[in-house]
């Protein structure tokens, strides 16, 4: 029976490459002369952390960052930047930012809600942080990967592991 699966991934070492693009650029903007701005990407947790001065210049941080994501081909929805920033140390401010992995168990339950609504003839199922979809047609698979692309479930999706 042929399927596929849902997942919710991001190349880590494009992203890597992303970052540091973006820290070259604010490395070389005037507005951020003699700034004690930095940003740190831990891949372990995968999360970044911005430091800066104020908060003009971590809005130009994270404008950077979006486009150079974009410049790269990554999803800039892999970024979780509803956390609120907070200050340390008095004049500085510091966002703490979540890179998304995996499909959350809420948007899992759209897309399986999503397609089962299309009354399609595929069965639809949530396994661990992926969806994986099964049907007796590759047509209908086809169709379920065009059903998805067109929603936007603010997260990136791919889709793989299309099988026979």
């Amino acid at each position: 029976m042929p399927s596929f699966d849902i997942v919710s991934k991001i190349d880590g070492q494009t992203l890597d490459n992303a970052i540091n693009n973006a820290k070259k650029e604010i490395l070389n903007r005037y507005d951020f002369h003699d700034s004690k701005s930095s940003i740190e990407l831990d891949k372990k947790t995968n999360s970044l952390t911005i430091i800066t001065e104020n908060d003009m210049r971590l809005k130009a941080i994270i404008d950077s960052i979006i486009s150079r994501m974009m410049k790269q081909h990554l999803d800039p929805n892999a970024l979780s930047l509803e956390k609120q920033q907070y200050s340390i140390s008095g004049n500085m401010l510091r966002k703490d930012i979540l890179v998304k992995e995996g499909i959350d168990k809420e948007v899992a339950k759209k897309i399986v809600k999503k397609i089962k609504d299309s009354a399609l003839k595929v069965q639809a199922s949530i396994m661990d942080d992926q969806v994986r979809v099964q049907g007796k047609k590759i047509d209908d698979l086809q169709s379920v990967i065009q059903l998805c692309r067109t929603e936007d479930f603010g997260q990136p999706l791919q889709f793989i592991n299309m099988r026979n």
